[in-house]
């Protein structure tokens, strides 16, 4: 274990302790226990869970079937949900069988005859509320939920996902919110759950969702620049350490931490010291007129995107301030 953040090798993950803290708390506040069911996705590592089930929250959801197989092989998670389509779930079918609770998300006669081929007995009807992805249109859940359990599975409830509102400005978020949840709550009744699980919401809506009996956030603990553009109490404690390896008398300097250690897909990340050119594959050249950067100094680039930010990493350094004080494997990329 590195003492101090300048030991740590570069780019690294590093998560502000103090500000992880506070994150969680004001999401635990807001939904203690299992009214929140925390999206794994986000953050990809058990030992960070464990940070959740410690604040209370003992259901978690997750993208992928590593995701999910990796938190039941840690013992984490008393109810564990696949929250997305998958043609092949043999490998949480044998979980299911061992004792954890599977359940998956269902939206079409193929993935119920995946979800019964593949050993599970529980699954949600993913119905789509206004971002074109995955989910059932509203008028088909009930279809889709007798047809489940012809086959031979309990249907727990409905989720949907209004992740076209995450960023929404305030202003339209509530009413917009409302009409999205309208749907799945129609749809719950038509699926015979209406006291069963209505799983919906994220971090973008967590504080006007008030229709879902479980949100389904995980960016809030960490953060990233693009939600952090939102008017909300959570701050971003995850950035991307790299050192400065090279300057140029022409005003800029070079970070080696590039396109491989960061998430693009919602635009560069930001620095805190100024402005940046471009981002290449292992280098982020930032923008240096005044010559304020040596060769060997530490820069902290802030990530547009947690997810696949973190995905491109094998751990995440936590330090209070300058100290190094725990080490969280990503345990759970890949597929």
């Amino acid at each position: 274990m590195p003492d101090t953040i300048d030991q740590l090798p570069t780019p690294s993950l590093v998560v502000e302790r103090s500000t992880f803290d506070a994150n969680v708390a004001v999401m635990s506040a807001a939904h203690p226990g299992a009214s929140l069911r925390p999206h794994v996705k986000a953050f990809k590592s058990t030992a960070l869970a464990k940070e959740l089930v410690a604040a209370g929250h003992t259901n978690f959801c997750a993208a992928t079937v590593r995701e999910v197989e990796g938190m039941a092989e840690a013992g984490l998670g008393t109810d564990l949900l696949l929250a997305n389509q998958s043609l092949d779930v043999r490998r949480l079918g044998a979980l299911a069988e061992g004792g954890h609770r599977i359940t998956v998300a269902i939206d079409s006669q193929e993935t119920i005859d995946a979800a019964v081929a593949g050993g599970i007995k529980e699954v949600l009807v993913d119905v789509m509320v206004g971002m074109p992805r995955c989910g059932c249109n509203p008028d088909d859940a009930g279809r889709l939920a007798d047809a489940a359990r012809a086959a031979g599975l309990e249907v727990r409830g409905v989720m949907g996902y209004e992740g076209h509102l995450m960023m929404a400005s305030a202003e339209k978020k509530a009413g917009a919110v409302e009409k999205s949840m309208a749907d799945l709550l129609r749809a719950a009744e038509m699926v015979g759950a209406a006291e069963g699980i209505v799983s919906a919401g994220g971090t973008g809506t967590y504080d006007v969702n008030v229709w879902a009996n479980e949100i389904q956030a995980g960016s809030y603990c960490l953060l990233d620049s693009d939600y952090a553009k939102l008017d909300s109490p959570f701050e971003i404690a995850l950035t991307v350490m790299g050192t400065i390896i090279s300057r140029n008398v022409n005003g800029w300097a070079v970070a080696d931490a590039g396109l491989k250690s960061l998430g693009m897909d919602h635009g560069d990340p930001t620095w805190p010291g100024g402005d940046l050119f471009f981002v290449a594959d292992e280098h982020t050249v930032l923008v240096d007129p005044d010559a304020t950067m040596s060769i060997g100094d530490r820069v902290r680039l802030l990530p547009g995107h947690l997810d696949p930010t973190i995905a491109r990493h094998r751990e995440m350094w936590v330090v209070d301030g300058e100290k190094v004080v725990d080490c969280w494997p990503v345990d759970l990329r890949h597929w």
